[in-house]
């Protein structure tokens, strides 16, 4: 069965309107709680396994190429480059255990189901591409290993249907966090409100609130956040081409950084808001991507060895994190750096209102990214090696 809507126009229209309704139901209690983020993947997921949107469309790539670099260079319009780097250190910390936790895991549970999976040393390459990078890293190690389609498939299938519940329960922890008296205890390592604000000291700025701006800040923020994509996109040109979306997002950063110091860029308002609004219509993407119905598709073998690899990094991560005494913010946006992407990191910053922790989550997940690519060849090698694959 096709889906009710499928022409360009009718999807714009319906991400639209996903968008506006994430916000608007932002003033109910509950709904608020959640944060608009996570409102909006979660109807987005219910419209296409309802078959009223497809899983797969044309519009889709080009939303995705667009928003997240547009989202980013405005989000981080908002960033104060001196208390970045005040808080750079522990961050760094944080998603290099990531890394090295998911890949022990993976080690370990690869020796034990790499041996009954089809090219499962390669699925375990692939997984911690994905788990310390994002989804690309997943795709770059699969065609470094030469897997097959079907493993490429099955693969995918295992990581939307068990990571993407894990990403959901990312975007909804912050909120959890601040409210559990639980977490509070076990967990002690904050940051402080005026660490985590971070940006323009504006109370008039504040982060999803009503504010008094004009269409000179929309159009200064849409100008300046377009022309940094197309500089950053233009120079990054220049870089091989396995290099190339890492060097756009790393020159993105660092121009929107500089930018951000400039005296009328200070005065702009609304940069987060318009940014986390870009960012919302690449979330509506990731929620149509989802096709429940993949979960019976993969093999329960691969299904299970995903589910043990996120789990147990997940523990094992927290557990290392929390010896080494890391605020609780640093260890989730290291987590979705990792699961995902830089920019979705920013986007679960950008919903917490973590304004300072913006431009670091892009960082993050870029840095993952080129860890996942040498962990997950190498660890892929030595459980073939292993198991006398």
């Amino acid at each position: 069965m096709d889906a009710l809507f499928t022409s360009t126009e009718s999807l714009l229209a319906i991400m639209s309107l996903t968008v506006a309704l994430g916000f608007y139901l932002q003033r109910f209690k509950g709904f608020k709680t959640l944060g608009p983020a996570l409102i909006v993947i979660l109807i987005s997921i219910v419209l296409a396994n309802l078959k009223i949107v497809p899983f797969g469309a044309e519009v889709y790539g080009v939303v995705a190429n667009y928003a997240i670099p547009l989202s980013i260079s405005m989000m981080l319009l908002s960033v104060d480059l001196k208390l970045m780097l005040q808080l750079s250190k522990k961050p760094i910390i944080a998603v290099v255990l990531a890394a090295l936790s998911v890949s022990v895991v993976t080690l370990a549970a690869g020796v034990l189901f790499a041996p009954h999976i089809e090219e499962g040393w390669k699925i375990a390459g692939m997984f911690i591409g994905t788990y310390t990078g994002g989804s690309s890293n997943l795709t770059a190690i699969g065609y470094g290993l030469d897997a097959l389609p079907t493993t490429f498939a099955a693969a995918n299938a295992a990581d939307y249907v068990i990571g993407i519940p894990t990403l959901i329960l990312m975007f909804a922890f912050p909120t959890i966090a601040a409210r559990s008296a639980w977490f509070k205890r076990i967990w002690p390592y904050s940051l402080s409100a005026v660490e985590l604000e971070g940006g323009k000291e504006n109370d008039d700025d504040a982060f999803l609130e009503s504010k008094t701006w004009s269409i000179k800040d929309i159009a200064w923020n849409f100008g300046i956040g377009f022309g940094i994509t197309a500089i950053a996109t233009f120079l990054a040109g220049y870089f091989p081409d396995s290099f190339q979306s890492a060097a756009r997002i790393l020159l993105i950063t660092t121009l929107a950084i500089v930018v951000a110091q400039l005296g009328p860029v200070k005065k702009l308002k609304g940069s987060m808001d318009l940014g986390l609004f870009v960012a919302l219509f690449f979330l509506t993407i990731i929620g149509y991507m989802v096709n429940i119905k993949d979960f019976v598709g993969s093999t329960l073998a691969i299904a299970l060895f995903c589910l043990v690899i996120i789990v147990l990094s997940l523990l094992l991560h927290a557990v290392l994190c929390r010896l080494f005494k890391i605020e609780y913010q640093y260890v989730i946006i290291s987590i979705v750096a990792s699961i995902a992407d830089g920019s979705t990191s920013a986007l679960v910053a950008a919903s917490s209102k973590w304004k300072a922790l913006v431009s670091l989550a892009v960082v993050l997940g870029v840095l993952g990214m080129v860890l996942g690519n040498y962990l997950g060849i190498g660890v892929a090698y030595l459980i073939k090696f292993l198991i006398g694959a």
